[in-house]
């Protein structure tokens, strides 16, 4: 079986940095008439354990309602940005040359942008013509590691291959300035905008200073679970599903899990020395900890990841990852992301 080697990995944000207390007046400006629990629901601000997150629109482009496609415009203008950014420093840290690149897996779930965004950067990044483009929809915050995991088995189906992972989201353009729900207040409160890039490959021998293995991933989708998280698609915007029990979803069945998954693996928990999650909140990573009996702050590098950029879906996990691996960390590590389905996305990573 051929071993898939992390080559490069990078992170991106746009330029316009929002910090936390700019979004909570904007909110309370803009959505607090509107929902009659709005100072309640306040606090999801304050305990968000988030201090700034990122936009690709100005701070103004919020004040006024947008349309459908508006937003998309929004999002496709900045998604291709942070597209090239991303995977351009990802390939120079894996000292690539972009016509190198055998393959592109495109992970975004925050707008519709047909052609894909890999094709709307294939000129500027300078990728072949005869690339093969692999676009993702849907799967949200998931995205990160079962791109990830799509990539490395796209790596592993030919010695010597090239592969480029690019996770892009702008969750912001869907903020919602209409009628609000709770869970638009929840998104206000936690969504930002970013990208990561990863580039894998099947080459032989040791790339840069040390050896990065990615295995194969697994996967657990637990049935009647398709309203907990996800889009609901209005006339002017993607509204987010963000079911207020998924922390406690967690604590119940993520333990049972991670044992499956290890189990698919021919792992075992005892061999994991460090987990890399997705931090979707403050109360998620809670739930993680006690799920699975970690110290308490054992998730430390998500935490900071959480502060200093939110959620921004799909490429956050990368965000840890990238944080995790510049600690030196080695040994066994399993990535986690949760996303619509209700799905649990699981991929071993071996730092050398």
């Amino acid at each position: 079986m051929l071993r898939v080697r992390l080559a490069g990995i990078s992170t991106a944000v746009p330029g316009v940095r929002i910090p936390q207390n700019v979004v909570l007046d904007w909110a309370r400006r803009t959505l607090g008439a509107k929902f009659g629990q709005f100072e309640r629901m306040a606090k999801a601000f304050e305990n968000a354990g988030i201090d700034t997150r990122y936009t690709v629109t100005d701070v103004s482009w919020f004040e006024t309602p947008k349309s459908w496609p508006e937003r998309n415009e929004a999002y496709l203008r900045g998604t291709t940005a942070l597209f090239v950014e991303a995977a351009g420093a990802a390939l120079k840290d894996a000292d690539w040359a972009a016509d190198e690149v055998d393959a592109v897996v495109t992970v975004s779930s925050t707008g519709i942008a047909t052609p894909s965004l890999e094709a709307r950067a294939l000129i500027e990044m300078g990728f072949r013509d005869d690339i093969m483009r692999v676009p993702v929809f849907g799967l949200g915050c998931a995205g990160g590691v079962s791109g990830l995991a799509i990539a490395r088995d796209l790596a592993a189906a030919h010695e010597g291959a090239r592969v480029l992972l690019v996770a892009v989201e702008a969750c912001s353009v869907s903020f919602c300035a209409g009628v609000p729900r709770k869970a638009d207040i929840i998104g206000a409160a936690l969504f930002g905008d970013g990208a990561a890039a990863v580039c894998v490959t099947s080459a032989s021998g040791r790339l840069g200073k040390r050896d990065i293995l990615i295995g194969r991933g697994t996967q657990k989708t637990w049935p009647e679970t398709l309203s907990i998280m996800g889009w609901d698609v209005s006339d002017n915007s993607l509204g987010v599903i963000f079911d207020k029990a998924i922390p406690d979803f967690t604590r119940q069945h993520l333990s049972a899990a991670v044992s499956d998954a290890l189990s698919n693996l021919g792992m075992d928990a005892g061999e994991i020395d460090r987990f890399v999650f997705h931090p979707g909140g403050t109360k998620v990573l809670q739930a993680i900890e006690q799920s699975l009996d970690l110290q308490p702050d054992s998730l430390g590098v998500e935490r900071k990841v959480l502060r200093d950029f939110g959620n921004m879906s799909a490429p956050t996990v990368l965000f840890v990852l990238k944080r995790v691996l510049e600690t030196d960390q080695k040994g066994d590590m399993l990535m986690c992301a949760f996303g619509p389905g209700f799905t649990a996305s699981f991929l071993p990573i071996e730092g050398v």
